[in-house]
């Protein structure tokens, strides 16, 4: 079954999943043509190689660690920490625990 988008001005609920984690899929919040906001579920030991977005990106830990690499350097997220990537900057992540982040995307 498909989880709807959020519609504009609807508050949408971002809490942690805790023991619900487990059992939810990544999902596209909302999307419209020049803005995306994506919640990527992602089990411990779970790694996306690298690659690259075509706008600019923002990368939420809502729970959870990951270990995000970008520039050169490496940044462990856990919850409430953020990262922001300039468009095409090559990124990968691992996540170090159960975890849940909200991804932004520019689309412009």
């Amino acid at each position: 079954m498909a989880i709807p988008h959020a519609n504009p001005g609807e508050v949408i609920d971002l809490s942690p999943l805790a023991d619900k984690i487990a059992n939810t899929r990544t999902y596209t919040v909302f999307k419209t043509p020049t803005l995306e906001a994506i919640r990527l579920v992602l089990p411990a030991g779970k790694q996306i190689a690298e690659h690259k977005a075509p706008g600019e990106i923002t990368v939420l830990c809502l729970e959870g660690r990951v270990v995000f690499t970008s520039g050169g350097a490496t940044h462990q997220l856990t919850a409430g920490k953020m990262l922001y990537l300039r468009a095409a900057e090559p990124h990968a992540l691992h996540a170090i625990e159960d975890s849940s982040i909200l991804v932004t995307l520019s689309l412009r």
